[in-house]
């Protein structure tokens, strides 16, 4: 098993700008070989951020960077994007890969 973490900064006050983002786009993960889950995730809020992970769990490692490197990934990045000022920087990019299951 393979994981894939985005954490996301989000600006307090557009959360919802940026959940919309995510209800409403095409994910193209369905028709990806190796893709198991997806799940947006919504973290602490502080004065000046609310934190939000994305997260997708992948058979193997091999599975994600062959999706990033696919025509549904592009396709998946260029849709609509959030309103202007909802980004406190870029996401930041975690994986991990399985050492144990049960």
């Amino acid at each position: 098993m393979f994981l894939a973490m985005n954490r996301f900064k989000i600006t307090p006050g557009f959360e919802e700008g940026f959940e919309d983002v995510w209800r409403k786009r095409d994910t193209y993960l369905s028709e990806v070989p190796g893709f198991k889950k997806f799940s947006l995730l919504k973290g602490a809020t502080t004065e000046e951020f609310v934190l939000y992970a994305s997260h997708s769990v992948w058979e193997s490692k091999e599975a994600f960077v062959e999706w990033t490197q696919s025509d549904a990934f592009r396709k998946a990045h260029a849709q609509a994007s959030a309103p202007k000022g909802t980004y406190l920087g870029h996401p930041e990019l975690e994986t991990f890969e399985s050492v144990l299951e049960e």
